[in-house]
């Protein structure tokens, strides 16, 4: 080819389409805006109830350390001492939030005595910050605990003496801040031994040739059902079908109840055995209270025998 016939494109051309590129990736960064941040969870939970302040003096706490937090509460109703029925709730919750979630529960009847403020991290990668007294049973049971810390550091405490009787303000409530807000968990105080943390004497429900033996544990909100130990997988096991009627020994009482899939299945005031939204096996009373109608004071032994074929 002759060299008088070889025309170099122009440089300028160059330099506009990368200018016209450059552009447009600048106009779709704008338009779409900056990636959120993700939003530090912290979950509360207590027995504390909402007649007084106690709750938004926690929370008032939370939020001068970590004002970005987004604080949300599990329940503050729980059965005034019931350690129980704190697991209970925290078992039901804690599978769906994510890793990385911290939990602050007071449920501490022994506040200010020897039991040790503890922060548990579970095998989810979730953190617990509550009191050593067997919250942690069921998720333990569940998840398992990877390590556990007793919290001893002052910096993460507030006020100049803390109260006897109010740790959740003055211990729980600024330690859960200063995990949400992505401080170092191991700074909080020294590891403790998972085997070492305090456990629920919770006996599992138990299934032989005779039937399944179990517990009513607690009862279900303001609705009267009864919440029991039993998976619906181990009932099930027990061979009964829709609508088919089992005899329940509750305590020494003993009664026909059909099992159904909700409440609708029988007719108004009648008792019915469910399989629950957690899976468990309940019990209740269709628009009525099967513990007021019954007399059922968890916790309370339950025996189910085999289906007869």
């Amino acid at each position: 080819m002759p060299t008088e016939n070889f025309r170099r494109p122009d440089r300028s051309l160059y330099f506009i389409a990368f200018l016209v590129l450059s552009l447009s990736a600048g106009i779709r960064a704008v338009a779409q805006g900056p990636t959120p941040r993700a939003v530090p969870t912290l979950v509360f939970m207590t027995d504390f109830g909402t007649v007084d302040d106690s709750v938004a003096i926690c929370r008032g706490v939370m939020y001068s350390i970590a004002p970005d937090v987004r604080i949300v509460d599990l329940t503050h109703q729980v059965t005034p001492f019931s350690v129980l029925d704190g697991a209970r709730f925290l078992y039901g919750a804690t599978s769906y939030y994510p890793p990385g979630t911290v939990f602050v529960v007071v449920v501490d009847p022994g506040v200010g005595s020897t039991r040790k403020a503890v922060v548990v991290k579970s095998k989810r990668g979730q953190y617990f910050v509550l009191p050593d007294n067997g919250l942690m049973t069921l998720v333990q049971d569940r998840d398992g605990i990877e390590s556990a810390r007793e919290i001893t550091n002052r910096d993460w405490m507030i006020g100049a003496a803390l109260s006897s009787t109010f740790h959740g303000r003055d211990i729980f409530s600024p330690v859960g801040a200063h995990l949400v807000r992505g401080e170092d968990w191991t700074g909080v105080g020294p590891e403790l031994e998972v085997s070492k943390l305090v456990r629920l004497d919770i006996a599992p429900a138990k299934l032989d040739e005779h039937g399944l033996s179990g517990q009513v544990i607690a009862t279900d909100g303001p609705f009267g059902n009864l919440v029991t130990n039993i998976s619906g997988d181990e009932f099930l096991k027990l061979g009964y079908a829709r609508g088919q009627a089992a005899h329940v020994t509750i305590g020494q009482n003993g009664m026909d109840i059909p099992f159904v899939r909700t409440f609708s299945d029988v007719p108004l005031t009648k008792p019915l055995l469910y399989i629950d939204s957690r899976g468990r096996l309940g019990l209740a009373v269709n628009q009525g209270s099967f513990a007021a109608t019954y007399g059922v004071k968890p916790p309370v032994a339950i025996f189910i025998p085999r289906a007869n074929k």
